[in-house]
Order: structure tokens, then sequence, then C-alpha cells
């Protein structure tokens, strides 16, 4: 039963198995709504607007003028939640576009070598789409430059609609603050592609963002959310219900408190069948047949962190860590698999830190958990320091891949590998229950 429905969202690195000529590019794929001479906001502007809103400088060498003009903005701050102008749902609504198929010149950045479309971009752009929604939320006329500082404090989910995205056609990009708590906005983001006279959904995302001071030291409030409307209320509900969730998750935690005891009979089994029952011991084991070990389905990466890659805070870019950690991680799933896997599901990146430039960024994929033709794959990020050694987690991301065929099972064999195992198989079941 769960096949059926999962195959209609397969997307991500293999976003698309349809071949396409550059030369003979149909003009189906051509919104109306996207001619050169329409005035919309384009994804390319965003990061543009967003250094507008803030007073960023474009150019590195400014950057620390940039910081020290920003602490005068510390005045600014509202001292409580009751100062600032309720906001309604509309008033955060964004529409970007990324005509994919009306201008081709912005294709290039968005192929990968099997003409499709990077998956890993699509993050970026949604990544920094949240942040604009989330000052159009806060937004105060009176005010040249925002005093917040407006960060990504994690994607609690990114659902895929449709199997395919097309590189040749044109993406619509909305979305709208959904829940406001005192210092946190959860926003919700849709994404579209013009297809054969029409635009379909693609994916659906709910990111939550937290606001800062300007010098990204302590939590600063945001305008309260008025929801109106049935429609709106159960969205608002819809954000309380995903509060009360991450908080229950985080209690439960494999890094907390012990597994269930379901889960510990499922550890023991993967035990038993691993024993050699030859020598009738604890410390012999056997490879089950069609299984890997856990310690041979990682992958693992280094990134230099240039300036190139900054957000307007002059940290490192959200959804730059995102694109690499999901391009990692479809690698792992690609090379476990052996054939292109598909996106199910991104679930629960979590931002424990910022990233500073200059950073010596080390990503680790791990294949945790499978279950005939799925991945789970967790891919964990940290900044190590060359000089004292130290290590510090930075971010954790899950994601579940589609295989074309049933892959290996993967076996852990230490007490840690079983914790990621059961971690994985959590997200896993997380991400069969809400399709």
């Amino acid at each position: 039963m769960l096949l059926p429905r999962l195959l209609l969202m397969r997307s991500a690195a293999s976003v698309t198995r349809r071949a396409f000529s550059l030369r003979g590019m149909s003009l189906q794929g051509k919104a109306p709504d996207m001619a050169e001479e329409n005035s919309h906001l384009l994804v390319t502007n965003v990061r543009n607007r967003l250094r507008a809103i803030v007073g960023a400088s474009t150019n590195w060498s400014d950057h620390q003028q940039a910081l020290e003009d920003r602490l005068s903005l510390s005045s600014q701050l509202a001292r409580s939640q009751d100062e600032l102008p309720v906001r309604r749902m509309k008033d955060s609504y964004m529409e970007v576009h990324l005509p994919l198929g009306t201008q081709p010149r912005l294709r290039e950045s968005y192929l990968t070598f099997h003409n499709s479309v990077r998956f890993g971009r699509i993050l970026e752009d949604l990544d920094s789409l949240a942040v604009l929604i989330c000052y159009s939320h806060t937004h105060n006329e009176a005010l040249k430059r925002s005093p917040l500082s407006i960060v990504t404090a994690l994607v609690d989910k990114i659902d895929m609609r449709k199997h395919i995205i097309y590189p040749d056609c044109d993406i619509k990009l909305t979305g709208h603050v959904t829940w406001v708590g005192k210092t946190s906005i959860e926003a919700k983001m849709h994404m579209t592609q013009y297809h054969e006279g029409a635009y379909t959904p693609v994916l659906d995302a709910t990111f939550v963002m937290v606001a800062r001071d300007p010098e990204n030291k302590r939590a600063a409030f945001v305008n309260p959310l008025k929801p109106e409307g049935p429609e709106e209320e159960k969205l608002f509900q819809e954000g309380e219900i995903n509060k009360t969730r991450r908080v229950q998750l985080s209690s439960a935690s494999l890094l907390k408190v012990a597994p269930t005891g379901e889960e510990r009979k499922i550890i023991h089994s993967l035990f038993l069948n691993t024993l050699d029952t030859k020598t009738v011991s604890f410390r012999g084991r056997v490879l089950p047949p069609n299984s890997v070990w856990m310690e041979d389905a990682k992958v693992k990466g280094l990134e230099i962190c240039h300036p190139q890659e900054r957000n307007i805070f002059n940290r490192i870019f959200g959804g730059f860590l995102m694109r690499k950690a999901y391009e990692l991680g479809w690698a792992n799933a690609f090379s476990y698999c052996g054939s292109r896997p598909s996106l199910v599901a991104v679930d629960d990146i979590l931002f424990q830190k910022p990233v500073e430039i200059g950073s010596l960024l080390l990503l680790s994929s791990q294949v945790c958990y499978t279950e005939g033709k799925y991945i789970q794959v967790r891919v964990h990020t940290e900044v190590m320091d060359p000089l004292t050694r130290q290590h510090n987690t930075t971010n954790v991301f899950h994601f579940t891949f589609l295989s074309e065929t049933d892959v290996p099972n993967i076996v852990p064999q230490s007490y840690g590998e079983s914790m990621l195992y059961l971690d994985g198989k959590r997200h896993f079941n997380q991400t069969v229950e809400s399709t």
C-alpha cells in the first residue's frame, strides 16, 4: 500500500528521468505569467532583497563595518511582543519565480550531469524564501533596516508530491507565515511547476525560523499572528501541534533515554541473526545474506567555507549546508543501491550552531535504515578547529530515498550503530505516517 503512494512522490537527485534538448526546448514549459516583461520577484533576486532589508554589504571586505553598523539597531528591538502590531497570514505571502523555461540562461546552474534538476539548489532557494517571508511578517515601515537577525532553526519537513521536476519548465515558489511563537516563526512553502499548460504541485515544505538581536546573540520578539477564517485557524493549530511534536521527539531522543521495549527486541533480533552458530560465541559475528554492515555504508566529505557562501549575517548560508548534505546523502544512497535513487522526504534538519567563514566543515553520511526499496540516510556535519583539533556538531540531516529495486539490509554491529538504526527507523516511520 505504501509503495504506490510514494512512487508518485519520487523526486530529487534523479529529479527527472526525462532527457531533453536545449536546442529543441518545448514551449510547454513557458508559463504566461513568467514573461520577461512581467515584474515578478525572481529567485535570483531574493538574496539581494534580503541584503537590502538588513543593510548587508555585497563585498566581503566591508563585512566588518556592516556588522558594526548593525550594532546600533539594538535599541529598535521590541521589549515585549505586546509592543508589536498583530500581523495576518496574507501580510507575509510571497510568490517567487524560477523561470527555467522562459529564461534558459538560468538553467545551467540548476542542471545535473543527468540533465535533471539539482535538488540541492532548490533547497537553497527554499531557505532564502523562508527568511524573506519572515522578514515580510516583521516588516516595520518606519525603519530603514530591520534590527532582527532571522535565521533558520530547523527544516521540519519537505514532502515530495511529484516524481519529476522538468529542467526546461518554469517553477513557482509561494509561501507565508503559518504560526508564530514569541521569538520563532513557522513558514510553509509550496513549489509548483508549469507543464502542459498548467501548474502542478511538486513539493510542500515547512521551515522554522528564529529571530535574534543584531549581533545574533540573544532571542528577539516577533510580531504576533492572528489567523482569519477556518482555513488559517487550521494552519495555526497545525503549527501548535508541530511544536508539541518536536518537544516530544526531543524528550524521547535516544541520546537521552533508552530504547522502548519493542525497539530493544528489534536490536536483539538483529544481533542474534549475526551470531556465528559454529563458534557459539557472543564475539563471533557473521553478515547475513543480502546485507551490508553499517560500517561499510558511509560516505564522507570536507568543505572549506569560503566567503562566497556566506549569508547576509556573514556566516555560512544554511541553504549551502543543506545542498552539500543532500548531495552527499544522495551519493551515499546511489552507491548503496547501485541505481539513481529518488527523494521521498527531507525530515527534521536541525541547525545547532552557525558555521563561521573559514571553517573546515566535515560531512559524514550514513545509511542507517533500510526497508524494501527505501533507504534512510543521516548526514552529520561538524566544524573542526585545526589548531585545537576540537570538533563541534553544527547540523544533522535526515533524508528518505527510494530505489528502483529492493536494497540490501543494513546491519549494525556496535551499540552506537544500533541506536543510529533505531533513530533511522523512527524517522522513516514518521515519513510513512505523513504520506
